[in-house]
């Protein structure tokens, strides 16, 4: 397999965060979001960012801002398809997602996953702590991408019954907290803290 490229998705709606950005809220010495691409760009062949609205907020990050094409905030699962489309036009094979308000995820992410995909035979591999799955976090192919936009347009939003559905690698970590995410503003002082 081909380095895949990396898709941040930040198409949320931050309703506890009092709604906006939450990726732009300062955290040390940059933002959330600065963080999860400073970890995300090493480990992967590109990036882009998914967000929906106006692309120009984003500009000072230098990245393309692919839009959900399903309308009606239709979940993680709509970014991951509009970073697939995207990833289409590059000739990737694969793209790996993380989420925008989870500025601590594991430098090792990429071989991590691409690692469980080939040892599961699968290919969709997600992360995976004792505390459960961690389904923003994923390698995707573009091979299945139209089978993920007919799931969305008849209405599935859970990425757990759509990965199962196609077989999928479980990437194994064992820190719950590296994929700590930023969702409160108690959240953000305690992101402070971990830096």
């Amino acid at each position: 397999m081909i380095q895949p490229l990396g898709v941040i998705l930040a198409g949320g709606q931050a309703t506890r965060m009092g709604g906006g950005d939450k990726g732009l809220l300062p955290l040390g010495t940059g933002t959330i979001l600065s963080h999860v691409i400073d970890r995300l760009d090493p480990q992967v062949a590109g990036v882009a960012l998914n967000a929906n609205g106006d692309p120009a907020r984003f500009s000072s990050f230098g990245l393309p801002v692919v839009a959900d094409s399903i309308a009606g905030f239709a979940g993680p699962l709509s970014g991951v398809l509009a970073g697939l489309d995207w990833a289409a036009t590059r000739g990737a094979t694969h793209i790996i997602t993380a989420a925008a308000d989870t500025p601590f995820f594991p430098c090792d992410l990429v071989p991590q996953l691409m690692l469980a995909a080939e040892s599961a035979g699968a290919d969709i591999a997600l992360a995976a702590t004792p505390g459960g799955r961690h389904p923003t976090f994923g390698l995707w192919p573009v091979a299945l991408r139209d089978d993920l936009r007919a799931a969305l347009e008849s209405g599935l939003r859970k990425v757990v019954l759509w990965t199962d559905k196609h077989g999928c690698g479980m990437a194994e970590f064992t820190d719950d907290r590296a994929f700590f995410n930023v969702n409160t503003p108690d959240d953000l002082a305690r992101a402070e803290a971990m830096l």
